[in-house]
C-alpha cells in the first residue's frame, strides 16, 4: 500500500475526480490510501511520525530528479523489502531540512515548483504508471 499525506486543502472536484480515475486502476501493492493534514499542523505531525517502519518519500523541489521507471524501481524494491510506501506532498512552504533529512528519499519532480493540488495529480499519475512499468504493460514506453 501507497498512502500519500498531502498538506493543504482538500482535492479540489476537478483534481478529485482526475486522480480516482488513476487510483480505480491500481492493484496492491501500488494502491493508494490519501490522508490530507492542514498546513499549520503538517510539520507538527510529520515530526511524531515513526518513519521507521515505512519507505518515506518527501516530495520536495530540493530532491533529487528521477526518472519514472527509477521511481517505478525505487518503491518495487520497498515492497520487495516488505515496507509500506508513504509519499509525502507539502502545502505552499514544502518541508523543513529536517523532515527532508528523515525520509529515505527526497524526490523532486523538476526543477519547476508546482502547487500542491497539481503535485497530488502527479504523484497519483506516477504512481499507477509505476504500477505499468512494474507488471511490463505498454503504458509506459521509453
Amino acid at each position: 500500500m501507497i498512502k500519500i499525506i498531502a498538506g493543504g486543502k482538500k482535492n479540489a472536484s476537478w483534481l478529485k475526480e482526475i486522480t480516482e480515475e488513476y487510483e480505480k486502476r491500481l492493484r496492491k501493492p501500488f494502491d493508494i490510501v490519501w490522508e490530507f493534514v492542514d498546513e499549520d499542523k503538517f510539520e507538527n505531525k510529520l515530526a511524531k511520525w515513526p518513519f521507521d517502519d515505512e519507505y518515506v518519500i518527501c516530495c520536495d523541489e530540493r530532491g533529487e530528479n528521477i526518472s519514472s521507471g527509477e521511481f517505478s524501481a525505487l518503491i518495487s524494491k520497498a515492497f520487495i523489502n516488505s515496507r509500506n510506501v508513504v509519499i509525502l506532498i507539502g502545502g505552499a512552504y514544502g518541508f523543513s531540512e529536517s523532515v527532508r533529512e528523515r525520509s529515505d528519499f527526497v524526490w523532486s519532480f523538476s526543477r519547476l515548483v508546482f502547487p500542491h493540488m497539481i503535485a497530488r495529480l502527479i504523484v497519483a499519475e506516477q504512481v499507477y504508471r509505476a504500477s505499468e512499468i512494474y507488471k511490463g504493460s505498454h503504458y509506459h514506453h521509453e
